[in-house]
């Protein structure tokens, strides 16, 4: 019998890929959506009977304990950017972990970020932070992910900054601040290897990050030349973005929230010495590598438009 993973956020952008991945190792999946449809396009991507799909929510635990019944392993992907982090990445977080217990799962995997810290200013960091100590405390031998920037050609990192490339000035806020993208597909690869290994790697933290680190700046002024345009760039000076965030980040589709500028305040890079995406055999790929694939839909004339030098 293939060994069942509970699937909490398969649906989404990093569940997809994570979901691919497992079916390609031959387990079962059961994706567990607040609503199921959702996922419903998963179901192409393994063998006849291979996908489950079940309805949960990581805020309601008679739905998780469901979702957790009789899994091998289970995988929480759940977070959010905005909004009640404390319900989500905290309580619900404990959920998941206390539910895969009793369930009596063999591992669990739940993925963080970078930066995770009780004592972060910001509350996504804080709620992250503490949603990893709750889930040591139900399961102590689960394997936490902590990835820096996710980015793909569904993402909403590097795509929200290349549809920017167009317009003739381009504001840019924190330039200096560093982040090391990590490409999807290599993260997916990490987390179902720490599912379905747990002998290598339960008990574990590993924090992912891609091959390269650039810097705010640094990352416009590429996306800049890969999708063929020449903006001129505006450093935006801290008192300013800071006032923006303040002002404008409680308006619904605010460019910035109050929060994010505080999580701006810190480099997303990997922590020197940390357990990396090395420990599963994987060569992470660098986004010139990849990434070119999906932003010449930005380029003025799609896939038939010449590069640019980026911008000085």
């Amino acid at each position: 019998m293939s060994r069942l993973v509970t699937l909490f956020g398969g649906g989404g952008f990093l569940g997809r890929y994570v979901a691919q991945e497992l079916l390609k190792a031959g387990a079962r999946v059961r994706v567990a959506e607040r609503d199921p449809s959702d996922a419903w396009f998963l179901k192409p991507l393994g063998g006849l009977g291979q996908t489950q799909f079940v309805p949960a929510s990581v805020t309601k635990p008679a739905t998780v304990a469901a979702a957790v019944a009789g899994a091998d392993s289970v995988i929480n992907l759940v977070g959010i950017l905005k909004g009640d982090f404390d319900s989500i990445h905290r309580k619900g977080a404990a959920h998941v972990a206390a539910a895969a217990k009793a369930a009596g799962a063999e591992s669990l995997v739940h993925v963080s970020a970078i930066g995770a810290d009780p004592e972060s200013p910001s509350a996504y960091g804080r709620s992250k932070g503490q949603g990893e100590a709750a889930v040591r405390a139900a399961f102590a031998d689960a394997t936490i992910i902590r990835p820096s920037i996710v980015f793909g050609s569904e993402d909403g990192f590097l795509n929200r900054f290349a549809a920017m490339q167009s317009a003739p000035f381009v504001p840019v806020l924190r330039g200096a601040v560093k982040f090391q993208p990590v490409w999807v597909a290599d993260v997916a690869r990490a987390i179902a290897a720490a599912a379905l290994d747990p002998g290598a790697h339960a008990g574990k933290t590993y924090e992912l990050g891609g091959p390269e680190v650039v810097t705010m700046a640094e990352l416009n002024a590429w996306l800049a030349r890969a999708t063929g345009h020449n903006p001129t760039f505006v450093p935006i000076p801290d008192s300013i973005g800071g006032l923006l965030a303040t002002v404008a980040g409680i308006l619904p589709g605010a460019p910035i929230t109050r929060d994010q500028w505080r999580m701006l305040q810190a480099d997303n890079v990997v922590t020197p010495g940390a357990k990396g995406i090395e420990a599963f055999g994987i060569k992470p790929a660098p986004m010139e590598a990849v990434a070119p694939a999906w932003l010449v839909r930005y380029r003025p004339h799609g896939r038939f438009a010449s590069q640019t030098k980026p911008a000085a």
